[in-house]
C-alpha cells in the first residue's frame, strides 16, 4: 500500500471515533512501519474498509468484508463496488462519492448492499479522498459499519409507536393524523366528502366477566382481522405496513375500531359498508375452545363544510354509535336524522331494484314518434317503467339516479334492449310493412361508457334478428361529453354495428359545437323544455330554429319532444323539423295499445289502397 494511501484511510479511521488507536499512526516514522499498522488495523479492523479508484473498481477489501456480506476477496474482486448496493440506493451512494471527489470530504451515509446469501443488509458509511502526484483524486477509502440490527430495532419502535399491540392495526395516533388531513383537503376543497365509522363491540364486558380477559382480547384480535379483511377486499383499507392511505381502519379504543372512508357521495354509501362489516363480524368464531357470537354498533358521520376542528366529527360519530347502542346494539346509525332517514330509504330501494331486476317487474311503454309534414307514425321511444308490487306504477325519475349509482342500470339497460328488441320482432312477425319501424332506447352515461355494450347489443340484435338501423340509441348531452372523451370508442364501435345515435334533450346542456361536430351522431331531439316555451318566449323559438338550422346543415335530423299543442306543431313545421312525439299525438302507451294502434295504421293503409 503506498504511503498516501495509508495516510489517507487512517485519516477516515481517524473521522470514525471507534477508531482511536489509529492516532498512534503517527507516531511509526518508516514507511515499513506505516503498512505493518495499516495491516494490523485493517485485518482486525469491526468494521469493513474498502480502497476503490474513481470508477468504484475494488483495489482492497478488508477481512471484515468476509465476516459480514460473506464474499470472498477472489469474488469481490471480481466485481465492481457498486454492484451489490441496493438498485434504489445505487445513485445516491455515486451522488455521495462524486462529491467526496470534488470536496475532499466525506460525508456519512446509509445505503442497502447485497449479502452473500441474498439478504439485505444496511451499512453506515464514510468516504475519504486520496490524490495523486498530480493532484486530482485517485482513489477513495471507504469505512462500513453494518448497522442492521439497530435499524430492524428502529423500525420495530417506529412500527411500536403507529400500531396497536394487540391486532397490529394502526392505532389512534396515526388515525388522527390522517383525519386531520382530510379534514384540511376537504376545507380546501368543499367538493369532498368524507365519512367516519366508529365501530363499538357489542357486550365485550360481559365476555370478559364470564370468559376472561384473554378470550375478550382474542374477540378484538378477530374482529380486526375481519374487519380488514372484508374491507381490503374491497379496496377500502390501506396495508398495515404503510401509513394509513385514502381509506383505513384503525383500534381507536379498547373496544372500539374505526374506518375513515375518503370519497364518499352519500351516506347510503357509507352505511352499505357498515353492513358489510356487520356481516362480516356476526358470523361465530371459535375462542378457547368455545363458540363465540359477537356483534356490532356502528356511528356514522359525514364530513360537513360546518365543521370547524376534527374533534367534530368524532364528536358526531360517538354520538352516532351511542344511539345504535341505545337501541339495542348491532344497528347502524348515521349522526343526523334527516341523512339517516334518506341513507336507509335509498339501501332498501336499492335492495328493491334487484329484487325487480330478478323478478322482472320492469315494464316497457312506446311513445309514437311522427314525420310531422304528414303525421305518419314512423317509429316510437321506449320508456322505462317499474311495476312496484305496493307502489303500483313508477317512473323513472324516482329510482333512476340509485339505479345508475349503483351500476344496476346497466343490467336494467341490457334487459330494456332485449325487450325492444324481441317486440320489434314481434311486430314484424305480423305485418313485414312494419320493417322501416324503429324504436329508440335511452342510455346513461355509465352504459355508453360500458366496455360490454357493443358486444351485447351485438348478441341481443343476432338472436332476434332485428336490422340495426332498427334501434337508436339516445343519449344525453353530458353522457355525449363523457364519450367524446380520448380512449372512448364505445360510440365508434355503436356506429360500425349500424344502430343510429341520438342526442337528447338537445339545447339544454353544456355540448359545443366543435364537440358536436366530433360526436358521431344521427339526430337531434330537442329539449321538451325548451319546446313548451316556444310559444311564449322568443329565445326559446330562436333556440329551436336555430337547432334545426344547425342540424340540417350538418345533415341530422330533427326530434322535437313534448308537443302538445297544435300551434307548437305548426311552427315546428314551418321551421323544418323531421319529427315529433308528444300528447298532441298520443301519451305512451302499453304493448298491447301500441299493437291496436300499428293494426288501425295497417287498416288504414289497406283501406287507402282498395284492398
Amino acid at each position: 500500500m503506498i504511503e498516501q494511501g495509508v495516510w489517507g484511510l487512517v485519516g477516515v479511521l481517524g473521522a470514525l471515533s471507534a477508531y482511536q488507536q489509529c492516532k498512534l499512526y503517527r507516531l511509526h516514522k518508516t514507511a515499513k512501519q506505516r503498512e505493518e499498522l495499516f495491516q494490523i488495523v485493517t485485518e482486525n479492523a469491526a468494521d469493513m474498509i474498502a480502497l476503490v479508484d474513481v470508477k468504484g473498481r475494488r483495489l482492497y477489501n478488508s477481512p471484515a468484508y468476509k465476516r459480514i456480506l460473506g464474499y470472498s476477496p477472489a469474488e469481490l474482486s471480481e466485481t465492481s463496488a457498486f454492484q451489490q448496493i441496493h438498485p434504489d440506493d445505487r445513485l445516491k451512494v455515486l451522488e455521495a462519492a462524486q462529491e467526496a471527489r470534488n470536496s475532499g470530504v466525506g460525508k456519512r451515509l446509509e445505503y442497502r448492499i447485497r449479502h452473500k446469501d441474498g439478504t439485505w443488509r444496511v451499512l453506515e458509511s464514510i468516504a475519504g479522498t486520496i490524490r495523486g502526484e498530480d493532484g486530482e483524486v485517485a482513489k477513495l477509502v471507504i469505512v462500513n459499519r453494518d448497522i442492521t440490527q439497530r435499524k430492524h430495532a428502529e423500525e420495530l419502535v417506529e412500527h411500536q409507536n403507529l400500531h396497536d399491540t394487540l391486532t397490529g392495526l394502526p392505532n389512534r395516533r396515526v388515525f388522527l393524523h390522517h383525519l386531520e388531513h382530510l379534514f384540511h383537503q376537504a376545507k380546501r376543497n368543499t367538493g369532498t366528502r368524507y365519512a367516519l365509522l366508529l365501530i363499538d363491540i357489542d357486550r365485550l364486558k360481559m365476555l370478559n366477566e364470564s370468559m376472561g380477559t384473554a378470550a375478550g382480547d382474542a374477540v378484538i384480535v378477530e374482529i380486526g382481522r375481519r374487519v380488514s379483511f372484508c374491507l381490503r377486499q374491497n379496496d377500502i383499507v390501506a396495508s398495515a405496513e404503510a401509513p394509513l392511505s385514502e381509506n383505513s381502519v384503525s383500534r381507536f379504543g379498547n373496544d372500539e375500531f374505526a374506518v375513515l372512508l375518503d370519497l364518499v357521495s352519500d351516506p347510503s354509501d357509507a352505511m352499505r359498508v357498515a353492513h358489510r362489516i356487520q356481516n362480516a363480524v356476526t358470523a361465530a368464531s371459535r375462542i378457547e375452545g368455545h363458540e363465540v357470537c359477537t356483534s356490532l354498533s356502528i356511528g356514522i358521520a359525514m364530513s360537513s363544510p360546518e365543521h370547524q376542528r376534527v374533534e367534530d366529527i368524532i364528536q358526531e360519530a360517538e354520538i352516532a354509535v351511542r344511539r345504535a347502542k341505545g337501541l339495542g346494539g348491532h344497528r347502524c346509525e348515521v349522526f343526523d336524522e334527516a341523512m339517516h332517514t334518506s341513507a336507509v330509504r335509498r339501501l332498501r330501494l336499492e335492495a328493491e331494484l334487484k329484487t325487480a331486476i330478478e323478478k322482472q317487474q320492469f315494464r316497457v311503454y312506446y311513445q309514437p314518434v311522427m314525420r310531422l309534414h304528414d303525421k305518419q307514425l314512423v317509429g316510437f321511444e321506449a320508456l322505462l317503467r317499474w311495476q312496484h308490487p305496493d307502489q303500483g306504477l313508477v317512473s323513472p325519475a324516482k329510482f333512476l339516479e340509485v339505479a345508475e349509482d349503483t351500476g344496476l342500470l346497466v343490467a336494467i339497460g341490457q334487459w330494456l334492449i332485449s325487450e325492444v328488441c324481441n317486440q320489434l320482432s314481434a311486430w314484424r312477425a305480423e305485418d313485414q310493412d312494419r320493417s322501416k319501424l324503429y324504436v329508440s332506447v335511452n342510455l346513461s352515461s355509465r352504459q355508453l361508457t360500458d366496455a360490454r355494450l357493443v358486444a351485447d347489443l351485438r348478441r341481443i340484435l343476432q338472436r332476434t334478428g332485428i336490422d340495426p338501423s332498427s334501434l337508436q340509441l339516445e343519449v344525453s348531452e353530458n353522457a355525449a361529453l363523457a364519450a367524446t372523451q380520448p380512449g372512448s370508442s364505445v360510440v365508434s364501435q355503436l356506429r360500425q354495428l349500424g344502430v343510429a345515435i341520438i342526442i337528447d334533450d338537445f339545447g339544454a346542456g353544456q355540448f359545443s359545437l366543435l364537440q358536436l361536430c366530433q360526436f358521431p351522431v344521427n339526430a337531434l331531439k330537442i329539449d321538451h323544455r325548451v319546446v313548451s316555451e316556444m310559444m311564449t318566449s322568443r329565445g326559446a323559438f330562436q333556440t329551436v330554429e336555430l337547432i334545426i338550422t344547425l342540424a340540417h346543415r350538418l345533415n341530422l335530423q330533427v326530434i322535437a319532444e313534448g308537443i302538445e299543442l297544435s300551434s307548437q306543431l305548426t311552427r315546428l313545421r314551418e321551421l323544418g323539423c323531421d319529427f315529433g312525439q308528444g300528447y298532441l299525438f298520443s301519451q305512451p302507451l302499453e304493448p298491447e295499445l301500441t299493437r291496436q294502434l300499428l293494426n288501425q295504421q295497417r287498416d288504414r293503409r289497406s283501406a287507402a289502397s282498395g284492398h
